[in-house]
């Protein structure tokens, strides 16, 4: 079983995430934003894991602690599911459409967290979800789950089509990374 549970609890946040990478592609639960819990389950659906979440953050303030520290326990428990890395294919990339938009995702869950995000949003919110989060929340994954992490949007218009080609893209991108293709670590050091 490739799974993983996480609880992160701060004085801004109470989030708790479990997450199995061999699933249905389920999300179950509420950050609280209508339009963030849209995109996750879109991440699961599209990478086939299931991730559960219960969350308690100070959303009178507004997104940021909320969105940020969901990307932290998500990144720390896929990081947790993955273990060792021996058997997966540590790669993955994802062209994603969504109606005028395209956008690119390129991943390597390396050990060595970057990330390049090449995204322009032209709305400052879609719903009640502001749109700076977007790369606050793939920092935060990127960061603690211990991946390289390329995004470009390429092109498009609607701010609620670029933001969800990212998220279906990363959950493609992150369901090739995680296939088992082998029983050894695919590094030339032996070691992620």
């Amino acid at each position: 079983m490739r799974n993983a549970h996480v609880r992160r609890r701060t004085g801004e946040t109470d989030i708790e995430i479990t997450l199995n990478l061999d699933g249905q592609g389920r999300f179950s639960g509420s950050s609280g934003i209508g339009f963030f819990d849209h995109m996750l389950t879109l991440l699961a659906v599209h990478s086939g894991f299931d991730i559960e979440l219960t969350a308690q953050g100070d959303l009178e303030v507004d997104n940021h602690h909320t969105v940020e520290d969901i990307g932290i326990t998500l990144g720390e428990a896929l990081k947790e599911a993955v273990g060792d890395k021996k058997g997966i294919a540590r790669y993955g990339f994802f062209y994603c459409p969504m109606d005028e938009t395209l956008s690119r995702i390129v991943l390597d869950l390396s050990g060595r967290p970057y990330l390049v995000f090449d995204v322009n949003i032209p709305v400052e919110r879609i719903g009640t979800f502001e749109t700076e989060m977007t790369r606050e929340f793939f920092l935060a994954l990127a960061t603690h789950g211990l991946m390289n992490l390329h995004m470009a949007c390429l092109y498009g218009i609607n701010g609620h089509h670029i933001v969800e080609s990212l998220f279906k893209g990363i959950g493609h991108a992150l369901r090739q990374a995680v296939t088992l293709q082998g029983n050894s670590v695919l590094s030339s050091k032996g070691v992620l």
